[in-house]
């Protein structure tokens, strides 16, 4: 692999999105013309980059980033060898959290420009020689990260309203309202990207009265949810949503519990996908942030994943949520390399939904019992303008 990253850090080890740093290497270096090349990458408290600074560069004082060329003082003997190495770059984490509150950035997008600055000088700028080399590589930093806000933020992360609950409340009663048709025009107009329904075997809350309507009114994307049996997978294809979500389906349960399992039904779930695609739907898969799914997500020929955020948004304690989180924000980027476009969605409400909101690869969030919730107090218009806003600011300042 091009880029090798090893962490010496032991505080607060979920804070650091390895996986995130290597990829951004691993851009870093096509965007500089050398991806042949490899780089490794070292992560250590301020006590041991002040160790480092001490005995290579006689300062006895903690700095954020140090480089060291691979061909800076390396046996002659070794530049003969058909090495493709550039060199070291070591990071101080525990400087970058300083900095990162000092200039007022995330974290990581602080980590990102210590990580441009330290590649650029493996491959030979240098901002102490002059005022002229600084300003040249002050300006190829700038152009960067330029690009790298437009790599990662080319589209906002979208939010998708499940309106199910809105007819679980009028199924209770068996009568007529409140119609779930009704609200996901609210919701449109109030922001939404998209509206999902789930259409279960037994019709708890969406009837095929609902989404036949919702087929003719919705203007932006219809994700119809739906387990793979017979008679949903006719309703679906007679339907023609703009997107299918394959989810587990089962008769005890209140709501969805878990991803579904491709892995142990591959050929099942890769029938359901072909007739789909022969109708010209496209299929999302409802998966547990697990590589082992996701690779059988990608190798049955889905062309989205939803990852599943419930373990995260129930999690009791701070270790096991940030624990949650790196998974799914490993699992977004791992299926992101793999192909596949990337949705999430399962108990996120007002309070743990930004930090999913500002992955880089999650595009779509689909949202629904907080918002109706929220509804009962606000208004369904307020409760999606305030979902939006959340997620809006999120995409913007990660």
């Amino acid at each position: 692999m091009p880029t090798d990253l090893t962490s010496q850090y032991t505080y607060a080890k979920g804070a650091v999105n390895r996986k995130r740093i290597k990829n951004l290497s691993n851009w870093l270096l096509n965007q500089c013309g050398v991806k042949e090349y490899t780089v490794s990458i070292l992560l250590v408290d301020d006590k041991k980059i002040c160790q480092l600074n001490n005995q290579y560069r006689q300062k006895n004082q903690p700095t954020n980033v140090l480089s060291f060329p691979f061909a800076e003082g390396a046996d002659r003997s070794l530049l003969s060898l058909p090495v493709r190495e550039l060199g070291d770059i070591v990071i101080s984490v525990d400087t970058a959290f300083r900095e990162s509150i000092e200039y007022r950035q995330n974290f990581h997008d602080r980590i990102a420009w210590l990580l441009i600055h330290g590649l650029l000088h493996l491959l030979g700028y240098d901002h102490e020689k002059s005022t002229e080399q600084a300003q040249k590589m002050s300006d190829k930093e700038n152009e960067l990260l330029n690009k790298l806000h437009f790599h990662r933020r080319t589209m906002m992360t979208k939010l998708a309203i499940n309106v199910d609950h809105v007819a679980t409340i009028r199924q209770a009663r068996g009568i007529n309202e409140p119609d779930p048709v009704a609200a996901a025009a609210i919701c449109e107009l109030a922001g939404a990207s998209g509206i999902v329904v789930h259409l279960r075997e037994d019709r708890r809350h969406m009837q095929d009265r609902d989404i036949y309507l919702l087929r003719q009114t919705v203007k932006t994307t219809l994700n119809l949810e739906m387990g793979a049996n017979k008679e949903i997978i006719k309703i679906a294809l007679d339907l023609k949503p703009d997107i299918v979500t394959l989810v587990p389906e089962n008769r005890q349960e209140l709501t969805t519990e878990g991803g579904l399992d491709v892995i142990s039904q591959k050929k099942k779930i890769a029938k359901v996908i072909d007739k789909m695609e022969k109708r010209g739907i496209p299929v999302s898969i409802f998966s547990d942030p697990d590589p082992r799914q996701l690779k059988a997500v990608s190798e049955i020929g889905a062309t989205f994943v939803e990852l599943h955020t419930g373990r995260y948004c129930e999690a009791a304690s701070e270790d096991a949520l940030e624990h949650e989180f790196q998974l799914i924000a490993t699992a977004a980027e791992e299926a992101h390399q793999l192909g596949l476009r990337v949705f999430a969605g399962h108990g996120l409400d007002y309070q743990n939904t930004a930090p999913i909101a500002a992955l880089d690869m999650i595009e779509e969030l689909s949202i629904g019992h907080a918002i109706i919730s929220r509804a009962v107090f606000t208004g369904l218009d307020q409760a999606v303008k305030e979902m939006a806003a959340i997620i809006n600011q999120a995409s913007l300042s990660f």
